[in-house]
């Protein structure tokens, strides 16, 4: 049993200033992104995103009020029930959202809309914290792991369908939180070296790449096998892994010209070579950049940026708000954006290290990583390091979908939090 608690105190009131830091600044900044010195309006207008923005954030407060006030058991006991909810919830936007930019991802109800896949990743969190907390429960067990890992891949996949596959994306974030929980290293190891494998054979010619692998394949054998383990089993992993990768090299071509979308192939393409289409598919980027760059190491000044004042980056104030932030706050202001990110980060994951209950802990991870991949691939996108895959900035970027999933998303974890001292 838990007794009761005065929230005020239980709290842990440095994450909850980092949050107020991160939404304050990226509500100035999507003013700027949008301000015209020409035509000037008011911060606090709804005619444009800014002022929308501030009635998200006042909603994201009164979300925050009900997370607290909840008994914190609930998120525990009922969160088999949320994940179902959102998976009937994913599989009706398939047939019910309304088509933007080839997406069938928004539910429309009258003026308002929302998308259902920026919460399921709130929902994916506590279902898997929920199974992995579960007495017996063992990830380095095939069948534990198979489990988990449906449980998390199904989300994504129906958003898929949906044709978003940038949120669907996000999902890989949970990898981190099944090796924290004993998934042998060896699984997330192979899932980085196909990553790194892929990006090579966008890069670089087929032949090296194979003849590259049968040279470490040849290396691992002679330096890294001491004598009596070359055995006639190792030697057919090492075959078996030479194989499976060389099958992997020449199955890319197939993956980025059969199964992704046109616009996605462009984005892989620009990834690989910036100019390749500077006024379409680059234009983001290319822009982005230029901001970026233009920002020097003290900024242009609040309201002062010229590639934002005209334009020049499309979804400036969503996906690409980092760019706005570079621009006007230069190389210091970003630098503060991305320290205050990581002080949070590692504020989420002390508290978590700290949790007497195996359920908060791991949701405390869960939070930790989906937060960090969206920090890492938005602003590698703003700044060309990754194909851009349309995810917004937690807390920066425009839109009430995005800031109420990582309110619940973060304060969850602080309730959860704020009972860690009163378990007995």
């Amino acid at each position: 049993m838990a007794r009761d608690i005065d929230i005020r105190e239980g709290i842990d009131w440095t994450t909850v200033w980092l949050y107020g830091a991160l939404v304050f600044f990226g509500w100035l900044n999507i003013y700027a992104a949008i301000y015209n010195p020409e035509n000037p309006i008011e911060i606090v207008s709804l005619s444009h995103n800014a002022g929308r923005q501030l009635i998200f954030i006042c909603a994201s407060f009164l979300l925050i009020l009900i997370i607290l006030f909840v008994d914190y058991k609930v998120y525990d006991s009922f969160a088999y029930i949320f994940y179902g909810l959102i998976v009937v919830v994913l599989i009706g936007t398939i047939f019910v959202a309304t088509e933007i930019k080839g997406s069938r991802s928004w539910i429309k109800i009258g003026t308002f809309s929302f998308q259902p896949a920026e919460f399921s990743k709130v929902f994916t969190a506590l279902a898997l914290a929920r199974y992995l907390s579960t007495q017996n429960v063992n990830i380095s067990k095939f069948r534990d792991a198979f489990v988990a890992g449906v449980m998390v891949f199904l989300p994504p996949i129906i958003i898929i369908l949906q044709k978003e596959t940038g949120s669907a994306l996000t999902f890989a974030a949970f990898i981190a939180v099944f090796y924290r929980e004993g998934l042998p290293g060896i699984y997330p190891a192979l899932g980085i070296a196909l990553a790194i494998l892929f990006v090579f054979t966008l890069f670089f010619p087929k032949l090296y790449i194979i003849v590259g692998i049968l040279v470490l394949c040849g290396l691992f054998w002679y330096f890294f096998l001491k004598r009596y383990e070359r055995t006639q089993q190792n030697m057919f992993r090492l075959i078996a892994v030479f194989v499976i990768a060389s099958v992997f090299v020449f199955g890319t071509d197939f993956f980025i010209n059969k199964v992704l979308q046109p616009h996605q192939q462009k984005r892989i393409q620009v990834l690989v070579n910036p100019d390749s289409d500077p006024l379409g598919a680059g234009w983001n980027v290319t822009q982005s950049r230029i901001a970026i760059s233009s920002g020097g190491v003290i900024g242009k000044g609040y309201l002062q940026g010229t590639q934002t004042k005209f334009d020049f980056v499309p979804e400036q104030s969503t996906d690409f708000i980092f760019c706005t932030v570079g621009e006007e706050w230069g190389f210091l202001g970003s630098l503060i954006v991305i320290l205050i990110f990581a002080a949070l980060l590692n504020r989420i994951i002390n508290l978590a290290e700290k949790q007497r209950s195996k359920f908060a802990r791991i949701y405390g991870y869960c939070v930790a990583s989906i937060l960090f991949f969206h920090l890492l691939v938005n602003i590698g996108m703003t700044i060309g390091l990754m194909p851009v895959i349309g995810i917004p900035l937690p807390f920066l970027s425009y839109g009430g979908s995005s800031l109420w999933s990582f309110t619940i998303l973060l304060f969850i974890f602080l309730k959860l939090d704020a009972h860690r001292s009163y378990k007995v």
